[in-house]
């Protein structure tokens, strides 16, 4: 008779495999170089530990190959000793944010090039769709856009770009 094997999947009994170790400190060397990126203000909106802070502050500083590398690492081991979840779940948020600032970016230059090129019909349809839009100031905006864009360019001057500020708020 053979023993039971151990279905596969399940819960395993004892300490982890070196291999469930090394993943879990590359991902926590992972979340410590995104730690890297954020600005000083999402830093500290997360509210790490004063020597995880000071060591993810100091590797921006560093500017040895090597030097950075073993900065990482040590990021990293600190990673392990915190719960990751809080930082994870902040970073997803602010992926999130990133991704919706985006995609309101481009529907403004969506928007911005219809007026610019489909003039009063691309003017109708905004208007259609955002009630209450004054229309004798968009068409101001959007005559003087045209006007200082020489054709065939993709450049914006300063009414461009007032256009496109209007725009944002607007549809923001």
């Amino acid at each position: 008779m053979r023993a039971a094997e151990p279905e596969a999947g399940g819960p395993q009994d004892g300490p982890p495999s070196k291999s469930e170790r090394k993943r879990a400190a590359h991902a926590a060397q992972d979340l410590g170089e995104a730690l890297i990126s954020l600005r000083d203000r999402e830093l500290e909106a997360l509210e790490l530990p004063a020597v995880l802070l000071e060591a993810v502050r100091a590797a921006r500083s560093i500017r040895s190959r090597a030097g950075a590398v073993r900065q990482r690492q040590y990021i990293g081991k600190l990673m392990r000793r915190i719960d990751p979840e809080p930082i994870r779940r902040a970073l997803a948020g602010r992926s999130a944010r990133d991704a919706q600032e985006t995609e309101r970016f481009k529907r403004a230059e969506h928007w911005r090039e219809r007026l610019l090129a489909q003039g009063e019909a691309a003017l109708d349809e905004l208007a259609a769709a955002r009630a209450g839009l004054e229309r004798a100031e968009w068409v101001r905006l959007v005559r003087a856009a045209r006007a200082e864009r020489p054709s065939g360019s993709a450049t914006q001057g300063p009414a461009g770009r007032a256009l496109f500020r209007a725009l944002r708020s607007l549809l923001g």
